[in-house]
């Protein structure tokens, strides 16, 4: 019986002794996952793109609080990541991609017929997300961020440049969207009918990477 005893307090100290498991950490997850809010952490080098999120057009109105100007119901981003660190922090992309398809444009801008093209020029941009649900887009040193707008009149296509220091957007993770409101875009060039602003709103969801996972933000 004596026997038994120590052995069982053997046990009992030995036990005591050993290094607990450690339970996972938030530092164990990074900013952009897949699967789910701290599932599996985003490659970098990953490729990730989006369109407009279903049922929603972007676009470029001469006012934040009007409705004149253009209305795209097709557009998408590309941007390869470049940094994913531990969350909170913040992930890096690079957007090599932004497009808008010009067919599915329309205006309402008096004496304009409708939109040949929508560039965005100077690609590409550097993107930071946070793990607060920041998206900032920014160009490249000594660079801007601007777009070209090709409009069809009756004295034949003008084109309109606007430029913009950076945006600002937000994360969504209900449905892995990235949303932008009101950035404003000051014309460089472009006849009268260009208007002197533009404000871009848009809605993109939801942000999948190359294998088709949705992304979100931790």
């Amino acid at each position: 019986m004596r026997t038994r005893t120590l052995l069982t307090l053997t046990a009992a100290v030995a036990a005591l002794t050993l290094p607990a498991a450690a339970p996972a950490s938030a530092a164990d997850t990074p900013v952009l996952t897949t699967g789910a809010a701290g599932g599996t952490p985003v490659a970098v080098g990953d490729v990730l793109t989006a369109s407009l999120a279903s049922g929603s057009r972007a676009t470029f109105y001469s006012s934040a609080t009007g409705t004149s100007g253009i209305s795209c119901a097709s557009s998408q981003f590309t941007a390869a990541v470049t940094d994913n660190p531990a969350a909170p922090g913040t992930a890096t992309e690079s957007l090599t991609g932004h497009t808008f398809d010009a067919a599915s444009c329309t205006t309402n801008v008096v004496g304009v017929l409708g939109v040949s093209s929508i560039t965005v020029d100077n690609l590409p941009y550097s993107t930071a997300v946070s793990s607060d649900g920041t998206v900032s887009v920014t160009p490249a040193a000594g660079s801007v961020i601007q777009s070209t707008v090709k409009l069809r009149t009756l004295l034949g296509t003008i084109s309109c440049v606007y430029r913009a220091d950076g945006l600002t957007g937000t994360t969504d993770n209900t449905d892995n969207g990235i949303s932008f409101a009101n950035q404003q875009f000051t014309k460089v060039s472009g006849s009268s009918l260009c208007f002197a602003n533009a404000y871009f709103t848009a809605k993109y969801a939801p942000v999948k990477n190359a294998a088709g996972e949705t992304v979100y933000v931790n």
